[in-house]
């Protein structure tokens, strides 16, 4: 009886190891993105450790979605280290794009827009440590290219968070005032589900398929369980949007998490479409939130996540 009880124990003891073992290697970053280049997956996003989160931005690769090592940035796993770019705190919701054969890295600090640039996806990132001149607070850039233009979607912080976009320069330098649009906000019941003074859209990912361009947004306060994607379909990239009537796409009701949003669209080699967004740590605690994948599927002008490919981003 006595060598049962100890083998059992024995046995629970290696369970809860293994369950640590499962957690630490769980990465935890909120307003993730994915950028593919020569056949590698890099993943940046904003890092939840408060030691850390305003000092820059990780990186994380792989090669299949899969399988992610890291962190791997130039500095000291950093791929934007503060003192060599704008910031100083709150370094949010990065985007990281292929330019005139250079890499842009678009961001968030002390609630204002900036891009650097660098020569690797690993960095470091670098810029003359200014942001993008707005008359408001703005934050979760993500910038498009179409047809020869180049468009900034962004939350404008002003009666809610609101989404907009404008045109940008050539130089990347700024937008062209005469071009700004709101695109949404939040007034549907899903988006605002406890109804608040502040009501929030935020995240915006743009995809053309078909002629018609797909925005990708979250709503509701981040830390709120019902935090959830949906999108609008527009023919232009300046709208007018109307939103999907099957929207939220992506939530707690179709995921069985709670703070589902918030990410970034990439394409695996057969070219299925994900999405890749954070979650809350578990259902009582919000920090530190934990990064995951989501398949979607495209049918009839629908985007549809499918449940079954859900699955948590982990070394």
């Amino acid at each position: 009886m006595k060598n049962r009880k100890y083998i059992a124990l024995l046995f629970l003891l290696s369970l809860k190891a293994w369950g640590q073992d499962i957690e630490k290697e769980q990465i935890y970053l909120a307003d993730p993105t994915i950028f593919k280049d020569n056949g590698i997956y890099y993943l940046y996003g904003t890092k939840n450790d408060p030691r850390i989160e305003g000092e820059g931005f990780l990186v994380y690769t792989s090669t299949d979605l899969k399988h992610w090592q890291g962190p791997v940035g130039a500095k000291n796993g950093f791929a934007l280290k503060k003192g060599d770019a704008f910031g100083t705190e709150g370094f949010w919701a990065p985007q990281i794009f292929k330019y005139h054969s250079k890499y842009y890295m678009a961001y968030t600090a002390n609630e204002h827009i900036a891009i650097a640039t660098g020569d690797s996806p690993l960095g470091p990132f670098t810029n003359n440590m200014k942001a993008l001149k707005a008359p408001v607070k703005q934050i979760d850039p993500f910038v498009f290219f179409d047809d020869g233009k180049i468009y900034l979607y962004h939350v404008r912080l002003q009666d809610g968070n609101r989404i907009f976009v404008a045109e940008m320069t050539k130089d990347l330098q700024g937008i062209k005032p005469e071009t700004l649009r709101e695109c949404i906000n939040a007034r549907e019941g899903w988006e605002n589900t406890k109804d608040a003074e502040w009501p929030v859209s935020e995240g915006p990912t743009v995809l053309k398929k078909d002629g018609l361009y797909y925005l990708f947004y979250s709503a509701n306060d981040f830390r709120n369980p019902d935090y959830a994607v949906g999108y609008a379909v527009s023919k232009n990239p300046l709208g007018p949007w109307k939103k999907s009537k099957y929207n939220p796409v992506i939530s707690t009701k179709n995921t069985g998490k709670a703070g589902t949003g918030h990410g970034d669209l990439i394409k695996d080699d057969k070219g299925s479409l994900y999405y890749v967004l954070h979650t809350h740590y578990s259902n009582r605690e919000v920090h530190p939130r934990k990064t995951a994948l989501i398949k979607f599927d495209f049918q009839d002008h629908r985007f549809k996540a499918s449940k079954d490919s859900f699955q948590w981003i982990g070394l």
